[in-house]
């Protein structure tokens, strides 16, 4: 089944005659070809690209075939011309996303349509990936694991976090990223307790360094942790990576599809709050696709949510001990009927930089 006739099947079930798509993201799902500037228009007889001239070239070479391409300054008039032809009443539109102000315009533009949200129906209908969105991550996550190799060959207790995020992000383009899943993390010392802190512009400090990062390709996202320890780890230092460890082990050992989402998330919670309790502030993971963050996740919201096999999430229990230091361990697998696939390769190992 195609994207365009899984979305279809879709606004047959929810009763919609016909989709307008404007969500970029939603609209590179569904026509594999990334643009700024137009929307999709899906019935159950046609699938329309509307674009401007700067698109409109590539799109009718590297958009899916399913849809026809149009280049017009009149797009009201072909979408009401399509209404028409096809009898369409019922108009599904994406209302987390389309502006009041867009909805009351076309409202008043096409009265005889029945304007409603679709909700998460176009989300939900990515959240289970093919074969060939699950190649291309695995290959995002190939450029990110020799990014970490490539920094622990050079990494050194001199560099500066904004130094060791720059050369991650200089090599993830240089090995073929076409962009990063998000803006690098590389934290240290006590900046390591902040688990989406920015790195700055200060030698790395003694303990923790947090690296945090994920390429883009072919408009998916790949997204690791690694943390290593400036100079000599401690008993304490290590205790704590050891236990982050013990907590994701435990988590990618009990994922398959059919177990509970939030029961994932007590899996590894259990095993930190025993020795640290409190300190593992945010869920154990989130599913990956064209957007970084997307649905499931695996946290306490989601119990009573079944996994899917082809799913992506991340497994990236942390401990964070504000003021001092903090260490998060991340793998991104996808949700397989007997266990998982781990596309991560790089070591877990506790390395020191001395």
């Amino acid at each position: 089944m195609t994207r365009l006739e899984k979305i279809r099947l879709a606004m047959r079930e929810h009763g919609f005659d016909a989709l307008i798509v404007f969500d970029e993201l939603n609209q590179r799902y569904l026509s594999d070809f990334a643009f700024t500037d137009g929307l999709l228009l899906i019935t159950a007889k046609s699938a329309y690209m509307l674009t401007d001239f700067r698109y409109y070239e590539m799109a009718l070479q590297d958009a899916s075939r399913e849809f026809k391409v149009e280049m017009t300054s009149e797009r009201d008039e072909l979408i009401s011309g399509v209404f028409s032809e096809e009898g369409i009443r019922t108009v599904g539109f994406e209302g987390g996303f389309v502006s009041f102000e867009l909805y009351e315009r076309y409202c008043k533009k096409f009265p005889a349509q029945s304007f409603q949200s679709v909700g998460n129906m176009i989300e939900e209908a990515r959240q289970v990936k093919s074969e060939d969105e699950l190649e291309k991550i695995a290959r995002a996550q190939q450029i990110t694991d020799r990014a970490f190799s490539h920094m622990l060959g050079i990494l050194t207790p001199n560099m500066t976090e904004i130094e060791v995020a720059a050369e991650l992000e200089y090599f993830m383009r240089r090995d073929g990223a076409d962009g990063f899943a998000f803006d690098t993390i590389a934290v240290s010392g006590d900046a390591s307790a902040l688990p989406h802190g920015t790195p700055r512009r200060e030698k790395l400090k003694a303990g923790f360094l947090t690296m945090d990062f994920g390429a883009r390709l072919g408009g998916y996202c790949s997204d690791m942790t690694r943390t290593v320890v400036i100079g000599a780890a401690d008993a304490e230092i290590k205790k704590i990576y050891n236990t982050t460890l013990r907590a994701q082990e435990a988590a990618l050992a009990f994922l398959k599809a059919g177990v509970d989402a939030g029961e994932a998330d007590k899996v590894a919670r259990d095993i930190i709050d025993k020795e640290y309790e409190g300190a593992f502030g945010h869920s154990l993971g989130h599913s990956v696709g064209l957007f970084i963050h997307e649905q499931p996740s695996l946290s306490k919201r989601s119990f009573g949510r079944a996994l899917r096999a082809g799913e992506v999430v991340t497994v990236e229990p942390g401990i964070y001990i504000f003021g001092k230091y903090g260490c998060r361990i991340e793998d991104m697998v996808a949700i397989t009927e007997g266990g998982i696939r781990n596309f991560t390769a790089s070591t877990k190992e506790l390395i020191e930089i001395i």
